[in-house]
């Protein structure tokens, strides 16, 4: 509100008794961007009154609004039509992405969890796509260590059932996938548990591995999209092993746990865009892993996999989307600098007043892993989220008002602007009629 508010003068009583239009006699001064201000600034929302799915986030209103969306949400999702069903989990999806809620989902997650098991067990395409793309939000937002225990038991079995029923549609067997990778990620300490998983995943994208006489995979793009995402879920666990063991699976031969250079570098001949750009970036993971180990880890294979790389850091088909050619192209040249070179790539990302710097692509990989998850809600989890911020490396969360600080300080400056401007308008007028008046 402005500052130098006075009781009514002289003048202004005279002003009123006049006959004025109703664009006179309008309170020009309470400009639109000072009273939506106050409303905000009373509900600490100033850093922004609208959350990415378009609902208000003050407490007396839009809190409750997405909390009430939630709650119908969760009951639906057991409703007996499938429509039904897949409207709700649609809705829980987008309000766990936009929101950091753990104390809400905590008094709820036993229910949430029994119908994203039921409807993996009995539902088919669509339903149990959604259910599965429920999980990893389910898993981010669950700060309990035995809570995520047992989601990851009884959340696991269902997954993995669906991940390899080659009934299922593809696209609920990739989402299967990427929820198995961050269900591990997060809740699966004991290595014996993940390289079972690792197996499993490994049989999966085995299917984009070149055939028997070195032609590329004939998987069309429905399958290409399963292939990618089991190669992603299979490089986010890998992550997790210490580099020595990496090594020694590599070695080991057999292809089992950790497939061969050589089969990583035949998917990409891969025809899909998504395999060719997750097995290259899964090579240079291999790579930096194996080098924290032993330097000259696979030096006898590197002259392929440089070849390789730099064919598609050139690559100008024309049968190739313009787009496709140029992402791949700057991906390809990150992967062949660093097998070259053994430069990682730095990706600096502003969120808020914070800075996120990915210097490795371990850290890549599994931020991208997380975005996948999150989509646009990834910088609200960013700033918020404690599980995203430990694994990021982001340290401690940042107190509101510090976080706040420089936004309210040029807010001010918009809203003192529009109230000055509103004022000249309002006194010119005054001044015109007070001139007209008197002569």
């Amino acid at each position: 509100m402005p500052r130098n508010r006075k009781k009514q003068s002289a003048a202004d009583t005279w002003q009123q008794n006049n006959d004025l239009s109703d664009d006179d006699t309008s309170n020009d001064n309470a400009s639109t961007y000072s009273c939506y201000s106050e409303t905000q600034a009373g509900d600490g929302a100033l850093a922004g009154s609208q959350d990415g799915s378009g609902e208000s986030s003050e407490p007396g209103s839009g809190f409750e609004k997405y909390e009430e969306k939630l709650l119908q949400a969760i009951e639906n999702a057991s409703d007996k039509a499938q429509q039904t069903r897949i409207n709700a989990f649609q809705t829980i999806n987008e309000v766990l992405v936009h929101h950091y809620i753990p104390d809400f989902i905590d008094d709820r997650k036993v229910t949430l969890m029994d119908a994203v098991e039921k409807s993996l067990r009995r539902g088919k395409g669509a339903e149990q796509a959604w259910a599965a793309r429920i999980i990893p939000l389910l898993v981010i937002q669950i700060e309990a260590l035995e809570d995520i225990g047992a989601l990851v038991t009884v959340l696991k079995p269902v997954l993995l059932s669906t991940a390899q029923d080659g009934a299922a549609a593809y696209d609920a067997r990739a989402k299967c996938c990427a929820a198995l990778g961050l269900l591990c990620f997060v809740g699966v300490d004991d290595l014996s548990d993940v390289l079972p998983l690792m197996k499993v995943l490994q049989g999966i994208f085995a299917g984009s591995y070149l055939k028997g006489d070195n032609s590329p995979s004939g998987a069309n793009a429905e399958a290409g999209a399963l292939h990618s995402a089991a190669l992603s879920a299979w490089a986010l666990l890998l992550t997790l092993l210490p580099p020595s063991d990496v090594v020694a699976l590599t070695l080991a031969g057999g292809g089992n746990i950790v497939p061969s250079v050589h089969s990583l570098v035949g998917m990409l001949q891969s025809p899909h865009l998504d395999v060719r750009m997750v097995a290259g970036e899964t090579i240079a993971l291999l790579f930096e892993l194996g080098r924290q180990h032993d330097d000259e880890f696979l030096e006898e294979e590197l002259p392929e996999v440089i070849e390789a790389a730099q064919k598609l850091a050139t690559d100008a088909h024309k049968y190739r989307a313009k787009r496709d050619r140029k992402v791949q192209r700057a991906t390809f040249r990150d992967v062949l600098h660093y097998l070259e070179e053994d430069v990682s790539p730095e990706i600096s990302i502003k969120f808020g007043r914070e800075m996120l710097l990915l210097n490795s692509w371990g850290m890549h990989h599994q931020y991208t892993c997380l975005r996948n998850a999150l989509g646009f809600g990834m910088n609200v989890h960013l700033s918020e989220n404690l599980f995203v911020r430990e694994v990021l490396q982001l340290g401690a969360k940042i107190d509101e008002p510090e976080r706040l600080r420089k936004t309210v300080k040029a807010e001010q400056r918009f809203l003192n602007a529009a109230a000055f401007k509103a004022r000249t308008i309002t006194r010119g007028k005054n001044r015109d009629k007070r001139s007209f008046a008197i002569n």
